[in-house]
């Protein structure tokens, strides 16, 4: 680990120990207020959490404050969305369409927001956390994989 990633972890625990300070609860990456999820099928394996099987996202389950921005990164060799699924479970079968495909969206609030298909390397739009609840996603190209994950906006 070098000094700059010691550094950054120290700032990081000081942080979340101070009172009102938050930690990113994002899969790596981000600054300041932004929370990164990671998008990888690869890497990330299918863990039970309480809305069902969740994988190729890290965190599987995300944690933010309202008022807080969520960016997807696809940390992959190939294509993926990050896209609403309405519900307070994952159902069986996806019921994304071809639309998921296409960005559209910024703000967790917003109906069927997604992040379009984020080729090999690349990021989402900044999404914000505008109201308190629970916000369901998955990959079009890879629901049943299981790819998919929460954010839980408080």
């Amino acid at each position: 680990m070098t000094r700059a990633h010691w550094t950054f972890a120290l700032a990081l625990a000081v942080t979340a120990c101070t009172p009102g300070g938050a930690a990113s609860t994002g899969g790596g990456g981000g600054g300041g207020n932004v929370t990164t999820i990671d998008v990888n099928l690869t890497l990330s394996q299918p863990v039970k959490t309480p809305y069902g099987i969740s994988g190729g996202m890290t965190p599987p389950v995300t944690t933010v404050p309202v008022g807080a921005v969520i960016q997807f990164t696809n940390t992959d060799g190939f294509a993926h969305t990050a896209s609403l699924i309405p519900g307070s479970t994952f159902p069986n079968a996806s019921p994304l369409t071809s639309a998921a495909t296409t960005q559209h969206g910024n703000t967790i609030s917003t109906a069927n927001w997604t992040s379009g298909a984020m080729q090999a390397g690349t990021s989402s739009q900044p999404i914000t956390v505008d109201k308190a609840g629970t916000y369901l996603y998955g990959c079009y190209f890879h629901f049943g994989a299981p790819m998919k994950g929460a954010i839980v906006a408080q």
